[in-house]
């Protein structure tokens, strides 16, 4: 992988990701912001109680997703996701998240309602 790609997934930043739809079969593709947490990319999304995101639904249906860094750096990363379901693991990146990127979130909330993903990029799995 190339240095700048590197550097890029250093840090959190906008990006897309591509899902295939768990119904259709249809590629989807979403604009939302990684977190690189101790050399972990960790997807999360604000906590909403009230319904699952389809990315998220597609992903426990077929983990594997299109990382598409956009920005100084292009790229699209083949890569797979592993939905985060331990409590205890979604607490500490809930806490994370509150502390360092979305300042004053609810950790709670996040805890209990946030969709989780750690994205491992192909490449990198070795």
């Amino acid at each position: 992988m190339n240095p700048e790609v590197r550097a890029a997934l250093a840090h959190g930043h906008v990006v897309d990701i591509t899902t295939t739809g768990r119904r259709t079969g249809q590629l989807r593709r979403v604009e939302i912001v990684f977190h690189n947490i101790d050399g972990r990319l960790i997807i999360t999304g604000m906590p909403v109680a009230e319904r699952k995101r389809a990315w998220l639904s597609n992903l426990e249906t077929d983990p594997r997703l299109n990382l598409h860094l956009k920005g100084a750096v292009k790229a699209d990363l083949a890569a797979t996701a592993r939905v985060v379901t331990d409590n205890s693991e979604r607490r500490s990146i809930a806490t994370w998240v509150a502390t360092h990127a979305w300042h004053g979130q609810d950790v709670d909330a996040m805890t209990a309602f946030s969709p989780m993903i750690e994205v491992t990029i192909d490449d990198l799995a070795a």
